[in-house]
């Protein structure tokens, strides 16, 4: 496949966003480790940037480690911390050169060693003023806990009853800059959205592929966007 081919490079959706799933079912398949899965998924994860920035797309979210991923096995959350501390190491750099600005969302939790916190922080600083597409890494997130932070951010800043809508509600999600979600794209056959971007989700279109998430690569990223640009978005109105 031509890179990006099929698709209409000026209706391009704003704002994808993944549910990188399937990993310890792509590991077990194969008699591997769990956490052998969460590995070959970084394949997939820079080639699915890489073709984003390639056919420039501005913003992409993916959902690396939940609010409820810490219920897994305590070796398994020890694996992914070390991963994903290694692969900032590893990626941010090469992602720099790339113009990708990358940014991170999610709640602030004393768990998330030190070590981990301070290579988000490092690569949050290195790749600011990035230009390109914006990466964004939902770490230690959950969408109702995302909705629950700003209600109490909101609270926090005296605005009164009556001034509460959701412009002002918004301007207290993680990442106010973040906009609203285009296209969710989950992998591994599953149909659920888990509570990713729940806010920002509101009126995005859901492309669900049985890929698992360690297989998944730029032209399946692609196969989602022209999905999406085959459809029909109402935006709870009529057409013609």
């Amino acid at each position: 496949m031509k890179q990006g081919a099929g698709i209409d490079p000026t209706c391009l959706p704003t704002h994808v966003a993944c549910v990188m799933d399937g990993n310890g079912r792509w590991a077990q398949a194969r008699g591997l480790p769990r956490t052998e899965g969460h590995t070959a998924g970084e394949e997939a994860l820079i080639d699915t940037v890489e073709g984003a920035a390639d056919i420039g797309l501005q913003w992409l979210t993916v959902y690396a480690f939940s609010t409820e991923n810490w219920r897994r096995p305590p070796a398994e959350v020890r694996f992914l911390m070390g991963f994903n501390e290694s692969l900032l190491v590893r990626r941010s750099h090469e992602l720099h050169e790339r113009n990708v600005r990358i940014r991170f969302a999610g709640r602030p939790d004393a768990r998330i060693p030190r070590r981990v916190r301070t290579r988000i922080d490092e690569a949050v600083e290195l790749t600011a003023a990035n230009t390109g597409l914006t990466f964004t890494v939902a770490f230690n997130y959950g969408g109702r806990a995302e909705i629950a932070d700003a209600a109490a951010a909101l609270m926090r800043s005296g605005v009164a009853a009556e001034e509460v809508d959701e412009a002002a509600l918004a301007k207290h999600l993680y990442d106010a800059e973040m906009p609203d979600v285009d296209l969710l794209i989950r992998t591994s056959g599953e149909f659920r959205v888990s509570n990713f971007l729940l806010w920002q989700m509101a009126y995005s279109e859901l492309v669900f592929t049985d890929t698992l998430w360690p297989d998944f690569r730029r032209d399946d990223l692609f196969d989602a966007i022209c999905e999406f640009q085959a459809r029909d978005r109402r935006f709870g109105g009529l057409n013609g």
